[in-house]
């Protein structure tokens, strides 16, 4: 795939879709449920944005019965994922990415998921 790069550090410049994705990166595949636990907002909001990152082609998603998945597209170039696990690496350990992955640790009830892509 050649992803515009304009559009991908669009993507990184917002701060709920840095934190996704940065979730997605690290997690492999989450449900909309557990986005939306894990970050602190509704689902409403999340969708919109991972519909923006679909849309960028930085995601993909997959149906499941009653759940949505979503992970990093396949084809999303080696560049684009170094980026992604050099900010993951860089920004370890710092609110709210920390507290991103306390709270899916915490969620009660997570839906199990396979990797989608």
């Amino acid at each position: 795939m050649n992803i515009d790069v304009d559009t991908f550090f669009a993507a990184l410049a917002h701060p709920l879709r840095l934190r996704a994705l940065l979730l997605l990166h690290q997690e492999g595949e989450l449900c909309v449920c557990e986005l939306t636990y894990a970050l602190g907002v509704s689902q409403p909001m999340i969708s919109r944005h991972l519909g923006q990152l679909r849309q960028g082609g930085l995601v993909s998603d997959r149906r499941q019965g009653l759940w949505v998945y979503y992970c990093l597209a396949a084809d999303l170039p080696e560049w684009a994922r170094q980026v992604l696990a050099s900010t993951a690496k860089g920004v370890a350990g710092q609110a709210p990415y920390n507290e991103d992955h306390a709270a899916l640790a915490s969620m009660p009830n997570r839906p199990g998921s396979a990797c989608c892509g």
